[in-house]
């Protein structure tokens, strides 16, 4: 058995089925091993960015490893982006590199970069195996350490002669399902009951409360029990940008996202709170804004599987370093009924939906927020939603109707343009029966609009929705807001995307009217395979409620 046939039997083991790549040299070993692998399918992008990204897009529909592979040199380099996205938003992956032979390594040979050390700041860990006795041992630490803690991607950096190394080795040293004990690295939890106890008091004896929730709500059983201790107990609910899907969008307790582009209600309610419940969340600076003046007056409980969170950003009264489901759980076993009708009063006064004032000469030409009520009204409840990022971002996050866990794909922590489209992807791998929808904006969509080809190659069940108005425009917005209009490199021409379309195969539409919107839409969703719909839409639309940075979430700017 080679190194590379090794490197997949305990993939196997590991219950991979799928691996999104794009071959070269280095990696020619594990393809050749992969050819005679019924068991595993592999995803050919059309470029190494969109492989990690699409592992990215399936980790997160499924809670699943996602597993990307390519090659050294330029193709590990172009992994980088995609990297880093996984590990700001904690997003369990697997990625394999290919690396020049052992004896080469440090010699500046074709296509050789250190891949390891350049990674080491934006993966959970990573590897240089050197031995091909060492990869059960190390694959079964990799996936321990992408799946227990705090999710996060792990690199393994393979090089070419160890993949194709074909000396014997002993049976057990082949298993890797044996015990992974890794110096330093514990994923244990304790908190006393004493915390709980305290969390439960504070809860019942508050006057404002509210629950802020993250993405660590995503997992398992939170969900839910996050919805059963909401209603039972009359907690109103406020999400950051990755938190959108825990809980019902259009729940009566729902005040909407957060932060710089937050509703009115969420923030105001942050900041009038007696009570901050903050699970899973990092207090980002899109979050708090100016962290001097961050809900003043609350006590702050923060509830998180990594320790590493606690007063980083914002010193908080009480910590509990744990998975979000046991904490919750621990709650409802402590908490009757009860409610607030003072405070649901005071919240009930304001806006939980921003303000869209329509646009000066419209010449009845689309808004944004118009299409994403449409594509909103036409999707089934459990559709998959993937964005890129910038303002189409933004409108989805506040006017798309999100009803599950695990439905919005977004780059919350590194904002990464192009990341929709490969993410939706890889969700479609995944779940290829249910409606996939990328919402993009221009500027993003060019960025990885290459994996086109790769959706009409697996005909996969992705659509997407390209606003297009002409601009960088979350950048226009800012230059427009901060810099006195001086619009300097925000103005971006495009392709006729449905022309785009139809060149690679796929099905391509237009509209600028509404009758024309709610029509393609109709037709696209109802067609198979990838289809590219193109909105033409209002040219300067802003994104609205904005706060300008480094200021108090309070000094928003409605409209």
């Amino acid at each position: 058995m080679t190194g590379a046939e090794l490197l997949v039997q305990v993939l196997l083991e590991k219950e991979v089925d799928t691996i999104f790549g794009y071959p070269g040299g280095a990696v020619l070993p594990v393809y050749d091993a992969l050819f005679d692998c019924k068991s595993i399918r592999h995803i050919l992008v059309r470029h190494e960015q969109a492989a990690v990204h699409a592992a990215d897009g399936y980790a997160r529909a499924t809670g699943r490893v996602g597993v990307s592979l390519v090659t050294s040199g330029p193709g590990a380099t172009n992994a980088i982006t995609g990297i880093a996205t996984a590990f700001m938003d904690s997003v369990p992956l697997i990625i394999l590199t290919g690396q020049v032979p052992t004896g080469m390594i440090g010699l500046d040979s074709f296509q050789e970069v250190d891949i390891y050390g350049m990674t080491m700041s934006i993966t959970k860990h990573n590897y240089l195996v050197m031995n091909k006795a060492d990869l059960p041992r190390i694959l079964n630490e990799a996936f321990h350490l992408a799946t227990t803690g705090r999710p996060g991607p792990v690199l393994i950096d393979l090089p070419k002669d160890v993949m194709m190394d074909n000396t014997p080795l002993l049976p057990e040293s082949t298993d890797a399902r044996a015990s992974v004990s890794i110096r330093g690295y514990k994923a244990e939890w304790k908190f006393s009951a004493a915390k709980l106890d305290l969390m439960a008091e504070k809860i019942r004896n508050a006057r404002r409360p509210l629950f802020l929730i993250g993405g660590g709500c995503m997992a398992g059983a939170t969900p839910a029990l996050l919805h059963e201790l909401a209603v039972r107990f009359d907690l109103p609910v406020a999400s950051t940008l990755m938190g959108i899907g825990a809980f019902p969008s259009r729940h009566p307790l729902q005040l909407g996202m957060v932060g710089m582009h937050g509703t009115v209600a969420a923030n105001r309610a942050v900041q009038a709170a007696d009570v901050l419940l903050c699970l899973g969340v990092r207090f980002s600076d899109r979050v708090t804004g100016k962290r001097g003046v961050y809900s003043p007056d609350s006590f702050k409980i923060q509830v998180d599987i990594d320790e590493a969170e606690f007063d980083k950003n914002i010193e908080v009264d009480l910590t509990l370093n744990s998975p979000i489901a046991p904490v919750l759980q621990g709650m409802l076993d402590r908490l009757s009924e009860g409610s607030h009708p003072e405070w649901q009063a005071q919240i009930g006064g304001w806006s939980r939906r921003p303000v869209q004032p329509q646009p000066v000469n419209r010449e009845g030409k689309l808004t944004p927020q118009e299409v994403i009520h449409c594509i909103d009204k036409a999707t089934v409840a459990d559709a998959i939603i993937s964005t890129d990022v910038g303002q189409h971002q933004i409108w989805t996050a506040h006017h798309y109707n999100f009803k599950e866990p695990r439905s919005f794909l977004t780059s919350g922590g590194l904002g990464t343009m192009g990341y929709g489209f490969p993410a939706a992807i890889g969700a479609a791998v995944a779940f290829p029966d249910r409606q996939v929808v990328c919402i993009s904006g221009d500027g993003s969509f060019q960025m990885n609009m290459q994996e086109i080809m790769t959706a009409v190659d697996l005909q996969l069940n992705v659509k997407v929705v390209i606003l297009k108005n002409g601009y960088l425009g979350m950048v226009r917005q800012w230059q427009e807001l901060f810099l006195n209009r001086r619009y300097s490199s925000v103005r971006i021409s495009s392709p006729d995307f449905a022309a785009l379309a139809a060149s690679f195969g796929a099905q391509g539409y237009r509209a600028s009217t509404m009758d024309e919107a709610v029509a393609v839409i109709e037709r696209a969703l109802n067609t198979e395979g990838p289809a590219i719909m193109e909105f033409d839409v209002i040219e300067e639309t802003n994104v609205y409620p904005i706060v300008p940075p480094g200021v108090s979430n309070l000094e928003c700017i409605e409209e």
